[in-house]
């Protein structure tokens, strides 16, 4: 993360997230695979990394290999991209509210405490049970552990959305997008933007007053 300075000396903090431009690989449609959607590929990489198939993929495209690939449904009354073509970054605008979708950073195993803020038991002398969770109700009634029990385990490594990001820069030069706040995941990791579900402004009311008939009147002459 880093900070920016706007025109009055604020200060607001933003992660800056390249965004090369995106290949458009293969264009879905529901008559030939079901469901309408657009894919994409991004980050050139070698052909000898890459499975023959999915060589062949990107050959039908006439485009290079690439690292990261994902689908896109457009949205109502878009026009989706052709084969071949590229979505880069001025597809965004300053201002716009975006969600970004990542994987969080992996913590290893942990406690229910670190894992769940789970509070823990007694610290005083005799309590053995410090920093674990408590009953979790498996005699015979139920009989067994419900799921979704706050348990230890695995902790991160997870798909994380955080929404409502708002753009604050997009360099077009440098192919990176500035957002406010943090983003899930390492450095160096993939996200995917898009456009946020929640929290745009709504378009204008169009709203006109119209004298409306008497009903009863119109009928008589």
């Amino acid at each position: 993360m880093t900070r920016v300075y706007d025109a009055n000396g604020v200060i607001t903090p933003v992660t800056v997230i390249l965004a090369e431009p995106n290949a458009v690989l293969q264009v879905k449609t529901k008559e030939n695979d079901g469901y309408e959607a657009v894919q994409v590929g991004v980050f050139d990489q070698k052909e000898h990394r890459v499975t023959k198939p999915l060589l062949g993929h990107f050959k039908k495209a006439a485009v290079t290999p690439k690292k990261f690939i994902r689908e896109f449904i457009p949205g109502k009354g878009e026009t989706a991209p052709k084969v071949g073509e590229s979505v880069n970054v001025t597809n965004f605008k300053v201002g716009q509210y975006v969600d970004v979708i990542g994987v969080s950073k992996g913590k290893g195993f942990a406690g229910v405490m670190k894992k769940h803020n789970f509070s823990g038991q007694g610290a005083a002398h005799g309590s053995k049970t410090h920093r674990r969770n408590g009953a979790i109700g498996e005699r015979s009634t139920p009989g067994r552990i419900y799921k979704n029990h706050g348990m230890p385990g695995h902790m991160g490594d997870e798909r994380i959305t955080v929404q409502n990001l708002r753009i604050i820069q997009v360099r077009e030069s440098d192919n990176a997008l500035l957002v406010s706040g943090a983003v899930p995941g390492a450095k160096g990791g993939y996200v995917v933007v898009r456009t946020a579900i929640k929290g745009q402004p709504k378009p204008p009311v169009v709203q006109t007053v119209v004298k409306a008939k008497n009903p009863g009147k119109a009928g008589k002459k």
